[in-house]
């Protein structure tokens, strides 16, 4: 689904190195977890795969179903099969979700050749989906992310990945600021897109996420490497002993 090979990115405006070779394969499928300190290049990865201006790839490759990722536009990757949920999903005023929805749903399709929905058609399916994240009909008709909660702001989220049904989902630290109702609430919309034809990509801080969302294999990042492999396991030993064990082991 996702593979990326010698992945090294610095920023645009400064000459600093972020990534500094990343490789990483994510099968058809499967759930893999990138967990590591601050300022590692957890987020940066995500940015990059989803096309954010400001990073310049300086060597290495990345490829979505066998197709050069870095070389299409940000839409591109997106009618492509990429999804990246944000850490802090942006407020959009005077643009009602709904419409958001419909139009991007719309615009993916219209991109890959398929019919586009009816304004019905889509009406039934936006309401039953939302209904299995627990989000009520007010949220769905308020601008989007106006005044949303931060738990509010993560299912809808999670209800814009149900609507587009992706292949590849990244969560860049999608439990950041949520309590421990609202976190069961997302992991469970995301449980339930889990598919033989869907990938995710979990990056977290916490072990706590992942007693929800299991991955299957957990990856530790480190100084713009991914330095460790290992499954779920992996992610209760950060939990109980931090990453100063596993950087001294890898030094």
């Amino acid at each position: 689904m996702l593979n990326i090979k010698g992945l090294q990115v610095k920023l645009e405006e400064e000459d600093k190195q972020i990534l500094k070779g990343v490789d990483l394969k994510i099968e058809p499928g499967s759930v893999h977890a990138i967990m590591g300190p601050n300022g590692s290049g957890k987020s940066t990865l995500s940015y990059v795969l989803s096309g954010k201006d400001g990073y310049e790839v300086t060597y290495g490759s990345a490829q979505l179903e066998g197709a050069d990722l870095l070389d299409m536009e940000p839409e591109e990757r997106a009618a492509a099969g990429l999804f990246l949920a944000f850490q802090y999903p942006v407020e959009i005023p005077g643009v009602g979700n709904m419409t958001f929805l419909r139009t991007a749903v719309n615009a993916q399709r219209k991109s890959r050749g398929e019919e586009e929905l009816s304004a019905g058609d889509f009406l039934k399916e936006v309401r039953a989906k939302a209904k299995s994240l627990s989000i009520d009909a007010d949220m769905l008709k308020r601008p989007v992310n106006v005044g949303f909660s931060g738990g509010e702001k993560k299912r809808n989220e999670i209800l814009q990945m149900a609507m587009l049904e992706p292949k590849m989902c990244i969560l860049d630290e999608t439990d950041s600021g949520l309590d421990v109702d609202a976190m069961k609430l997302v992991a469970e919309g995301v449980n339930a897109l889990r598919s033989e034809g869907r990938s995710f990509l979990v990056i977290t801080h916490y072990q706590r996420l992942l007693d929800h969302i299991q991955p299957d294999v957990v990856h530790i990042m480190a100084d713009g490497r991914i330095v460790k492999t290992g499954g779920p396991e992996l992610a209760l030993e950060v939990e109980n002993n931090g990453y100063a064990d596993i950087l001294a082991e890898v030094a």
